[in-house]
């Protein structure tokens, strides 16, 4: 319940945000007339759009198995990142649009102070915002928090590319300026949403955990080589935080149950204890007597 609250709490600090700068960055971009300050405005309105579907799968990716979910609820976050990516997919093509049809028409920005304000303080916000949506999503492993974390840390970049573009109109008074700016902003967009995307796909595809994540496990599981012969077909996969472990475990024949049930269990415990939110499965076998790690050397083959 901890790791939910504090979920929770950190995609309602995204959802406030955002509905303030999508406010703030319309009305000083209807002002201004500055397209690229009406872009990071759709691009926060995108924005706020991921922050409520992260809020929705945090709070549902931590239910218990049920009847129809046996392993859980834990890929709903990487479906949610997944949407996030094509929303970013299709806001960054709107911007490219907009940029385009101002560039080849011409269009006029008055009030360049109010928009260096906006982008200025809105990228200030999305900072400290992002700021503390990584750490909960460290923390928790949420896969939904760190796309949004890295939704507002992105637009802290390219709010900064806005400002810069808005001081050089300010600078040099060459209109078109704005127009490039939204378009190497979408480019950002575009960078970002590919690698959100292929992020939150793998796990649906049934990825393997990554190879220092698997290494750690295997040593952990050899801390205990003693009371086993030896084990095989290491698997693992990912559902949002949640990670899935099965393995095959050959131990001594006549190994007592309730020795193999607490070796079984100790085993999952100590996985756990390392990577919280983790089912660990194992077939246990009986040594065939065959094989030379056999911890009872010739008698176990005799």
């Amino acid at each position: 319940m901890f790791y939910l609250d504090e979920r929770v709490k950190a995609a309602r600090l995204s959802i406030i945000s955002n509905s303030l700068l999508v406010f703030v960055k319309l009305m000083a971009g209807i002002v201004t007339g500055s397209v690229s300050i009406i872009s990071e405005a759709i691009h926060s309105s995108i924005d706020l759009v991921a922050a409520l579907i992260a809020y929705f799968s945090v709070r549902e990716s931590q239910k218990p198995p049920d009847e129809m979910h046996r392993y859980g609820h834990g890929k709903i976050e990487n479906i949610s990142g997944t949407i996030e990516g094509m929303l970013i997919f299709v806001a960054a093509i709107w911007i490219i649009y907009e940029a385009v049809s101002k560039l080849m028409h011409g269009g006029h920005i008055t009030s360049l102070g109010w928009g260096l304000l906006v982008m200025g303080g809105s990228a200030a916000v999305n900072w400290v915002v992002s700021d503390k949506l990584f750490k909960v999503a460290d923390t928790t492993d949420s896969v939904a928090l760190r796309a949004d974390a890295l939704h507002l840390r992105t637009d802290v970049y390219t709010m900064l590319g806005v400002f810069a573009g808005l001081v050089l109109i300010q600078l040099t008074g060459q209109m078109w300026v704005d127009s490039i700016a939204a378009i190497l902003v979408s480019m950002f967009i575009f960078k970002e949403a590919w690698h959100l995307s292929k992020e939150a796909v793998m796990p649906l595809l049934d990825v393997s955990l990554p190879p220092e994540e698997e290494a750690v496990i295997m040593n952990i599981i050899n801390e205990h080589a003693s009371n086993f012969v030896e084990f095989h077909k290491l698997r693992s996969r990912k559902a949002g935080s949640q990670r899935h472990i099965d393995l095959h475990l050959v131990v001594p024949p006549g190994t007592h149950v309730e020795d193999v049930n607490y070796l079984v269990n100790h085993i999952g415990e100590d996985i756990e204890a390392r990577f919280p939110q983790t089912q660990v499965l194992m077939h246990v076998e009986p040594c065939d007597k065959g094989c030379d790690q056999c911890p009872e050397g010739e008698q176990c083959r005799n």
